[in-house]
């Protein structure tokens, strides 16, 4: 049985049905129901057009449903409907899906939840894990999700921009359990790639491919992080590091810049130097002021400050971070690496334990308390 393949169909299968009139709630237990049909059936008995069989499985499921359910008896010219047996039409209604799960109306949780479950195909209980919340907790989550999404006709014009904001959220959640959402983002984004010709969805692929290149160096044997300063650069993946590079060359060479591209630069000139040493942070800086311009984002202003401070020293870092609100996540961090680089150790230890309490996950609170930990015993050495 190719469990893959069921997974590549399903996203398609349940825009059929959204298409052809069914809600979203009631398409997608229609869909969850003819794989499973799929799942008793074809090993023994494999179709010839395996879209086709799912499409016509889950639609008599849905039709199934619709005459089960007295409320809904006015859907029953639907079944007049149905089209003529015949071949699944070639095209991915993919898309539409992906414009249908980032919808406004959804929190950007329920969105990621809704996009993995629709796009990705993955079970609850894979997305309850990589979120380590309980299944029953996610399930919820979905359902509610579905319901608020059900009244939304497939043929509103669609937002690429919230789309690529759910995907750059799966990606960020990292990766937990069975389910590996940094690896499952890149594979959604590189089929949106390949279904929307947008100079920021080669952005975002671009950025995700860089940044996930260096993820084998990012930890220590004992699961502990690295900065990227330290990192073994011979364990970076160069292959992804030359796809992303290539596929960022071309989406700039469109002229039509946007912030996924202005990161994704950023990160190939992290890439691109051979050293921490070798960093050219003087573009980096210039990148900086681009995404200032495009989003006035505080975290971007942050980042800058970082990259100020190895342009231009740490004082100009430090006074670039005296213009920012302290109470902004990871200032207090910003704030001790910059005194560290300045030679203020006691200021720097001090923020770095300030910082380890504020930290946002176990990792990052483990690897600020070391710091802080390292300069306390510098400054007492004789």
């Amino acid at each position: 049985m190719d469990e893959a393949l069921l997974r590549r169909l399903t996203p398609g299968v349940l825009a059929a049905l959204v298409r052809r009139g069914a809600d979203f709630a009631a398409a997608e237990d229609a869909v969850q129901d003819a794989l499973l049909e799929a799942l008793r059936v074809w090993p023994a008995d494999p179709p010839r057009d395996a879209k086709g069989w799912l499409i016509a499985v889950a639609w008599r499921r849905f039709l199934d449903a619709v005459r089960a359910d007295a409320a809904r008896r006015r859907r029953e010219d639907l079944r007049e409907e149905e089209p003529a047996p015949g071949p699944a039409p070639a095209a991915d209604d993919t898309l539409q899906l992906y414009f249908l799960c980032a919808h406004p109306a959804l929190s950007p949780s329920s969105a990621v939840a809704l996009t993995l479950r629709a796009v990705g195909g993955l079970t609850t209980r894979q997305i309850a894990q990589a979120y380590l919340v309980p299944e029953a907790t996610m399930a919820q989550r979905i359902s509610r999700a579905k319901r608020t999404v059900s009244q939304v006709r497939l043929d509103r014009p669609g937002d690429v921009a919230t789309v690529l904001r759910v995907l750059y959220l799966v990606f960020n959640e990292g990766y937990h359990g069975d389910v590996d959402l940094a690896a499952e983002a890149i594979r959604l984004t590189r089929q949106l790639a390949a279904a929307v010709d947008h100079p920021e969805v080669a952005g975002l692929l671009a950025l995700m491919l860089l940044h996930h290149a260096r993820r084998a160096a990012r930890t220590a044997s004992d699961g502990s992080l690295v900065p990227l300063a330290e990192q073994d650069r011979g364990r970076w993946d160069t292959e992804l590091i030359a796809e992303g590079v290539a596929i960022l060359q071309a989406a700039l060479a469109r002229d039509r810049l946007g912030e996924f591209q202005a990161q994704a630069a950023v990160a190939a000139l992290h890439a691109d130097a051979p050293t921490a040493g070798e960093t050219d942070w003087v573009q980096i800086v210039e990148w900086y002021d681009e995404l200032t311009r495009l989003t006035d984002n505080p975290v971007v202003r942050l980042n800058r400050a970082v990259a100020v401070g190895e342009a231009d020293g740490p004082r100009a870092g430090l006074a670039a971070l005296a213009e920012l609100d302290p109470a902004l996540p990871r200032h207090t961090a910003v704030a001790a690496y910059l005194h560290e680089r300045d030679g203020d150790l006691a200021t720097a230890a001090r923020l770095y334990a300030e910082a380890a309490h504020k930290a946002p996950n176990l990792a990052e609170r483990d690897h600020l308390t070391r710091q802080a930990a390292r300069l306390n015993t510098t400054r007492r050495r004789p």
